[in-house]
């Protein structure tokens, strides 16, 4: 079952600044424009400053003293951890989910994987990265353990920022049709409730992000 969580102003703000890293818009050293989120979400500086310092508790952002915030650099040396902790809480996450998928999710997790393959077709990466977060995202919120929810979004907020960024692009989309396939096996064994499978996909399915993305 989905654990219902309530999301606070704090919360919001946090999601909305996390996300603009994860898709480009924010870039590594880059400036937080405080007063241009506080108008754009129309919320106060208070809960918007808590999640500034929350994001730079989690190493998204970086406060510099009489300067403010900025996006934080991503260190590429802890990439490979990063990675292998994923794989072990989405592994963890899938097992726990199998048994309380519906027929609508695994429906919809099928329809998303199409969306990528049309994505990676014409190699639009932000459709793309939306499309696997959600993929990925519709069973973690299943999993009914909050931790591991928390801890695999903390993650993936400082990780998935720069995973689908290469000038080769004729080995991105070859490497992106190979992660595609692995949802297809990931979708399968859900459908057959495979536990030992879909913690073995999970597993590889983030080596091989890290090993062959960059």
């Amino acid at each position: 079952m989905e654990v219902p969580k309530y999301r606070s102003l704090k919360d919001h703000v946090y999601d909305y600044i996390a996300q603009k890293i994860q898709d480009g818009t924010l870039l590594p050293n880059q400036k937080i424009n405080e007063a241009e989120i506080c108008k754009k979400l129309d919320i106060s500086r208070t809960p918007t400053r808590e999640a500034l310092f929350q994001l730079a508790s989690d190493n998204l952002l970086q406060y510099i003293p009489r300067r403010g915030f900025i996006v934080a650099p991503f260190d590429s040396g802890k990439k490979l951890e990063f990675s292998q902790a994923i794989g072990v809480l989405e592994a963890l996450a899938a097992t726990l989910a199998a048994d309380h998928l519906r027929s609508s999710d695994l429906l919809e997790m099928e329809a998303l994987i199409a969306r990528m393959d049309e994505d990676i077709a014409q190699l639009d990466l932000t459709a793309y990265s939306k499309d696997q977060y959600q993929f990925h995202n519709l069973y973690i919120r299943r999993c009914g353990n909050s931790t591991v929810i928390e801890m695999l979004d903390t993650l993936k907020n400082s990780f998935i920022r720069q995973s689908y960024v290469s000038d080769n692009k004729s080995k991105l989309s070859g490497v992106l049709q190979e992660v595609n396939e692995e949802h297809r096996q990931i979708l399968n064994a859900f459908r057959t409730n495979d536990k030992p499978q879909l913690e073995s996909l999970l597993k590889h399915h983030w080596r091989i992000i890290d090993n062959d993305m960059l």
